[in-house]
């Protein structure tokens, strides 16, 4: 069930913490996905591409909307994360289509829905390769497009930084590393203009609100299983750990009640004639 292509660096990387990922599933990633699925409003019998799909957290709700006489393309570069998602689904959702793949240069179009959760940050050239996803929809067909807000997961990629050992932060890009957002693409307004100029029409986007209260467990694990893990990701496992006790004692000397996990979520529609 699905193709295997060769996976890039940085997505053998992401990869490799597959399992860091998963523990977030029900803290973070299943409530961003189910207000995006119910934005993207997967149909019966639609076929969906769903795409840097991860672990499948918005993918299965998204097949079992569509049942067994629609199609979902769940593609992702990140074998392991394919690997949770196809033991998710099991053989009970012959609907879902998993697929070890890159979607920047994915080819099957004329998608009723194409979809994309916290993805489009991962593309290499994010602008060219969401007007590829576009570009899957059918003429009048959806594209919904998740992003996260201005402000994301503050505080911590600042508590990260200040974590690491003398002489680490020199060596990052830390503008691009503690910026989860698509530049220009950070508020509701900017993200559906953003939308438009890449192609689509009748974009409507808002801001879906959500803190998470960081316990010392969770904010690690926001750390290892979202992108500030590339902030850490050329440590060793001795220096890992000593980041680890500096930041969660940070955490707690600043006194750091609330992380914002707030997301943009914007729909819209491929042109019927472009």
């Amino acid at each position: 069930m699905g193709d295997t292509q060769t996976v890039p660096d940085f997505a053998e990387e992401f990869g490799r913490g597959a399992a860091s990922f998963a523990e977030l599933d029900e803290p973070l990633w299943n409530p961003i996905s189910t207000a995006a699925v119910a934005r993207s409003r997967p149909q019966f019998d639609e076929h969906v591409l769903d795409a840097c799909c991860g672990d499948g957290a918005s993918a299965l709700p998204t097949a079992e909307l569509v049942g067994v006489g629609g199609l979902v393309d769940a593609v992702d570069l990140a074998e392991p994360l394919i690997a949770i998602a196809r033991e998710r689904a099991d053989d009970r959702m012959p609907q879902l289509h998993l697929h070890v793949a890159d979607v920047t240069t994915w080819e099957p179009a004329g998608y009723d829905l194409v979809q994309c959760v916290l993805g489009i940050l991962f593309l290499p050239d994010v602008a060219a390769g969401t007007r590829h996803l576009i570009e899957r929809a059918r003429p009048g067909g959806r594209v919904a497009v998740t992003v996260w807000a201005r402000g994301a997961l503050e505080p911590l990629p600042d508590l990260l930084v200040r974590a690491l050992p003398d002489g680490a932060a020199s060596d990052l890009d830390l503008e691009d590393l503690t910026k989860p957002t698509v530049e220009s693409a950070e508020t509701p307004g900017t993200l559906a203009l953003w939308l438009t100029e890449r192609g689509l029409v009748d974009v409507r986007a808002e801001q879906v609100q959500r803190r998470l209260e960081p316990t010392p467990e969770l904010a690690w694990r926001l750390v290892r299983g979202t992108g500030l893990q590339a902030i850490v990701s050329g440590l060793d496992d001795g220096e890992l750990e000593r980041v680890r006790e500096r930041f969660l004692a940070t955490l707690a000397e600043d006194g750091v009640t609330s992380v914002d996990v707030s997301t943009l979520i914007a729909v819209g529609r491929r042109p019927e004639v472009e």
